[in-house]
């Protein structure tokens, strides 16, 4: 009687273990599908952020998102294809136009040897071909905020090292500002590059949204967020 007792607590104990570590699992999983974003530029234009959820890349199921930033006369959407656990970056398709005629961009990654390969197309002919190897895995600008909001430990001093090629720089969370964009006032926690070149801040509250992302001469801000289906 005693043994049964026991074996019955250790199956209840086991598939509790069990359903934690599925559930752990799961979480490991990046998914916003059907997320957009509306962000506006200063000085100028706008960009438009969509998130398609997990497809199929040459047998591989990856996360893909698009971003297309308008400024006058220039586009540029990007196709952005990533591991849905850690959104490092597997393929990017870049289609640029403007006053100088249109560009056909790819970038394919090779995680684990930290490679990436840029191509180069203009009216359908290849211009160029550019390997850089790197001492990590690669991030993509576009995908680290993405990155960032979803640390379950975020801490006033918290950094990681990040690679975009062709910088590698540190990122820490500096503070909590209260910011105003288009959209309105949040509280936010702030991120800061050194060397100084990258600023971000997530909403704190869920699904911590990038409000704000500032580079050299640019910031982006946040004026409209909402969730679609598919």
């Amino acid at each position: 009687m005693k043994i049964n007792k026991i074996l019955i607590v250790s199956a209840i104990v086991l598939m509790i273990l069990v359903n934690n570590n599925l559930l752990k699992g799961e979480a490991d999983i990046y998914d916003c599908t059907g997320e957009n974003i509306l962000y506006l530029i200063s000085p100028f234009g706008k960009v438009e952020y969509n998130d398609f959820g997990i497809v199929d890349l040459k047998g591989i199921k990856v996360n893909l998102i698009t971003f297309r930033a308008k400024v006058f006369f220039f586009e540029d959407t990007e196709k952005i294809y990533s591991d849905p656990k850690n959104l490092l970056p597997y393929k990017v398709e870049r289609n640029i136009s403007g006053l100088g005629g249109k560009e056909y961009i790819t970038e394919e990654y090779d995680q684990k040897n930290f490679t990436v390969v840029i191509t180069k197309f203009k009216t359908s002919k290849q211009v160029s071909e550019q390997i850089i190897k790197t001492n990590g895995p690669i991030q993509n600008v576009i995908l680290l905020p993405l990155y960032l909001r979803r640390r379950p430990d975020l801490e006033i001093g918290w950094h990681f090292t990040a690679r975009i090629v062709p910088d590698e720089f540190k990122l820490e969370l500096v503070s909590i500002d209260e910011i105003k964009v288009p959209a309105g006032k949040f509280q936010a926690y702030h991120f800061k590059s050194i060397p100084d070149k990258f600023e971000v801040w997530l909403n704190k509250d869920t699904p911590r949204v990038p409000l704000k992302i500032k580079g050299k001469g640019f910031s982006l801000l946040m004026k409209k967020h909402s969730f679609h289906n598919n």
